[in-house]
């Protein structure tokens, strides 16, 4: 098996419970996406927010006291357009800034907090503030807004990339309570390599090619086709990922005093044991649920990535709490683009980028960082799309020819777009585990590849009827699907968690924090971000 395909293999007991639990979340969750939606600030690149205390729903059923940055007042719009987009007066994390480089920008920020918390903030780390900040509202590092006061912030949008945002007030309680959040900046310089060769191919065949909704195209909802001015930085589909933690007791005994109606909150924050582990402000199984659902008023952003094979799939991830967080996306290395808005160059060639290939990506406190994902199946040794010539499924006899790189790009419409060529009609295991050419003397059933069914919703292959196609009805290869629309359509499950074991709990409960699945989907499917 080889790692491109599954890093690690997990406890035989572990892996089917976890997969019976997988099967059944997915197939419930089906019209879940996600993307990067945020707001936008108008043609003056105003942003009115206010800091507010919500309570935030996690899946043990415990209903945590948060505060966090919300709209005050509707915003000036929604980046991309959705449907149900809403922009609450609290929300975690707080509304993403979507602006572009070389714009100035605005933010007024109203402190809604209860009067014992005491003044709060917005630091802007990776920008120069270009406003005087009057001396009542001088802070430790940047300008406080005072209790049920304002304070504003300008500066210009220097460089692209994904930031973060969170409060310079007493960081240790106020981040911790929830208060931060993500500005995109969008690069002012168009690529003409992203919207030509492979790139127009992928939109191609993202057009029409659908067996559940034919003559009907997926919706391209990209804030931009480069993460910055770089023909190296072209994605396809982009989805933003914010990583944090919350101690239970810190946020107990901050509600508990507000109630009390202390004068001034004195929240211990040490010791730190921390036992909610979120992305985007939900733990899973909740981070697969819709954008702006409503079971979750104040935490409007889910985490949960689709991919077609081929598409290079831009992922912008900041670390927003006190800890360090391994995070291993299975199916492939992340090839990092740049860090805080800084595209990592070659020292030799500026028109080669030197960022690294990682296995498992680090979320430091309070960096963020953009990197690119893709998933070919090149590698698995066999046909993932189950050609098969003695088939009478037309799908089956799919011719696959090779381009320069050896993948299947010259027909964006056909389902085996972008198919390993090398693997084409090859079966799944061509000398099985144990029988005498590969090795003797008995044939058992091979742990990897019963991993690789388990994993990948039951089947090993992709496209409609593959596994029929394949080996026929009495398959032993479950005939579950991860989207339930085309019922006959097969994808791959790719589990996204973080490599700390604790991590992957709520409140010390298995499956849950942070962890969530990126879906591989064949080309017939319609990927639908807007929910």
């Amino acid at each position: 098996m080889s790692t491109q395909m599954m890093k690690k293999v997990m406890p035989m007991n572990r892996l089917l419970s976890l997969t019976t639990m997988m099967a059944a979340s997915l197939l419930s969750v089906a019209p879940a996406r996600a993307a990067a939606p945020g707001i936008t600030g108008g043609t003056a690149v105003t942003f009115n927010l206010t800091a507010q205390p919500a309570s935030l729903n996690q899946p043990d059923g415990n209903q945590v006291y948060a505060w966090g940055y919300g709209c005050n007042g509707a915003p000036s719009g929604f980046a991309p357009a959705m449907p149900n987009q809403t922009c609450s007066t609290m929300q975690v994390p707080g509304p993403t800034l979507i602006v572009t480089e070389g714009q100035k920008v605005t933010v007024n920020l109203l402190n809604g907090l209860p009067a014992a918390a005491g003044n709060t903030s917005i630091l802007f780390p990776d920008f120069a503030m270009t406003t005087a900040c009057p001396a009542a509202n001088q802070g430790l590092l940047t300008c406080e807004a005072l209790p049920a006061g304002s304070v504003t912030y300008t500066f210009v949008a220097t460089t692209p990339g994904t930031h973060a945002y969170y409060s310079g007030t007493q960081s240790d309680l106020q981040i911790e309570m929830g208060l931060y959040g993500a500005i995109i900046v969008l690069p002012s310089t168009p690529q003409a390599a992203c919207t030509s060769g492979v790139h127009a191919s992928n939109v191609t065949a993202q057009g029409s090619n659908s067996l559940a909704h034919p003559g009907v195209p997926e919706t391209d909802f990209r804030l931009a086709t480069s993460a910055y001015d770089h023909a190296g930085s072209c994605y396809d589909r982009e989805y933003l990922f914010q990583f944090a933690e919350m101690d239970l007791n810190i946020h107990r005994n901050a509600l508990a005093q507000v109630i009390a109606n202390v004068t001034k909150l004195e929240v211990p924050t040490e010791p730190y044991h921390p036992n909610y582990f979120v992305v985007n402000g939900r733990s899973m199984p909740d981070d697969m649920d819709p954008n702006f659902d409503s079971v979750y008023p104040h935490q409007p952003y889910n985490g949960n990535p689709h991919m077609h094979p081929g598409e290079d799939v831009l992922i912008r991830v900041i670390g927003q709490g006190r800890w360090q967080h391994p995070f291993h996306e299975h199916g492939n290395h992340v090839r990092i683009l740049g860090r805080d808005g800084n595209l990592i160059q070659s020292a030799t060639d500026p028109n080669s980028l030197a960022g690294p290939l990682l296995f498992t990506t680090t979320t430091t406190p309070g960096q963020a960082f953009d990197g690119i994902f893709y998933w070919t199946g090149r590698g698995l040794n066999w046909d993932a799309y189950a050609h098969n010539p003695s088939s009478t499924d037309p799908n089956a006899k799919l011719t696959c020819t090779p381009d320069a790189n050896g993948y299947n790009t010259g027909a964006p419409l056909a389902i085996n777009y972008f198919e390993w060529c090398a693997d084409h009609n090859k079966p799944l295991q061509a000398a099985p585990f144990g029988d005498v050419p590969g090795g003797g003397p008995a044939t058992l059933p091979d742990a990897n590849i019963f991993t690789n069914g388990a994993w990948y919703s039951g089947s090993p292959y992709l496209g409609p009827n593959a596994t029929n196609r394949a080996t026929g009805p009495n398959s032993v290869f479950q005939p579950s699907n991860s989207q339930g629309n085309p019922g006959n359509e097969r994808g791959y499950a790719f589990m996204w968690h973080s490599h700390n074991e604790r991590e992957i709990t709520t409140n010390n409960v298995f499956p849950g924090g942070m962890f969530m699945m990126m879906l591989v989907d064949s080309r017939e499917f319609v990927i639908d971000e807007s929910n």
